[in-house]
């Protein structure tokens, strides 16, 4: 991705975030990852590969526990995509 627009980095995190989580649960900016979706430390590392594979980044993972809602995630995206 050439840019770093939130809006679309937060539709294709929404995507990702669809094929990680199994329950159907609507996935709005302020859900939160961990108790909302119920993402374990697998399931966020999957979605870390997802994200890096989807955006041609290197994602820190010790940021990763920073981390709580939708939004979060999407700035710290943002963020390294503008690296």
């Amino acid at each position: 991705m050439s840019t770093a627009d939130y809006g679309e980095i937060l539709e294709e995190v929404r995507r990702l975030l669809g094929r990680v989580v199994k329950s159907p649960v609507r996935i709005e900016e302020k859900t939160e990852l961990v108790n909302d979706l119920g993402l374990d430390s697998l399931a966020a590392l999957q979605l870390v590969e997802e994200v890096e594979d989807a955006f041609d980044i290197s994602f820190p993972l010790n940021e990763l526990s920073q981390i709580r809602t939708v939004r979060d995630f999407v700035l710290q995206i943002q963020q390294e995509i503008e690296a």
